[in-house]
């Protein structure tokens, strides 16, 4: 695991994808490789993909955030490490869902870390709702099941609601 990390920190573009994408399979269905994943030091550079790769390694990089984030310790440490507005960014960019890939793996990866208390009032302040909204009201039924976790929180209830009123007045895109 740590020689990828180093390849996500410091490889080439081509490199630092296929580790991302590697460190994403050992973490997949497997508890224990999310402990070591986080441990080895690799949600900082992961983050950094999300920001600033290529959109194939920021795809790759949000889904291993989310896969990682399943992990409740992890989901802490993402959330630390400044992945939130990385991840709603890619969320807000996304303009058509022929990308099905990328929605998916962002609305999962958002909705691991709104399983945390603080992460869904992080998660709002990034501005995640508006476009979540539209996901839902566009049939996306994992952009729902993250807008009820984010529910759980007084002040995003309001929000949630504002954002559908805005929708219902302008039709159905924001």
């Amino acid at each position: 695991i740590p020689p990828l990390v180093e390849l996500a920190k410091s490889g080439t573009i081509g490199a630092q994808e296929a580790a991302t994408r590697a460190l994403g399979n050992l973490a997949a269905n497997n508890a224990d490789n999310k402990v070591w994943i986080a441990a080895a030091g690799a949600i900082p550079p992961l983050v950094e993909l999300a920001k600033h790769g290529t959109d194939s390694a920021k795809t790759r990089a949000v889904w291993t955030l989310g896969t990682l984030a399943k992990n409740a310790d992890n989901a802490v440490s993402i959330a630390a490490a400044g992945a939130i507005p990385p991840l709603v960014d890619v969320l807000k960019s996304i303009s058509d869902y022929e990308q099905e890939g990328v929605v998916l793996g962002v609305v999962l990866a958002i909705h691991h870390l709104s399983l945390n208390a603080d992460n869904k009032v992080l998660i709002a302040s990034a501005g995640a709702i508006p476009p979540l909204v539209q996901l839902a009201w566009d049939g996306w039924e994992d952009a729902q099941e993250v807008l009820e976790s984010l529910a759980e929180n007084a002040d995003n209830r309001l929000s949630i609601a504002a954002a559908e009123a805005l929708l219902a007045k302008n039709g159905t895109t924001m």
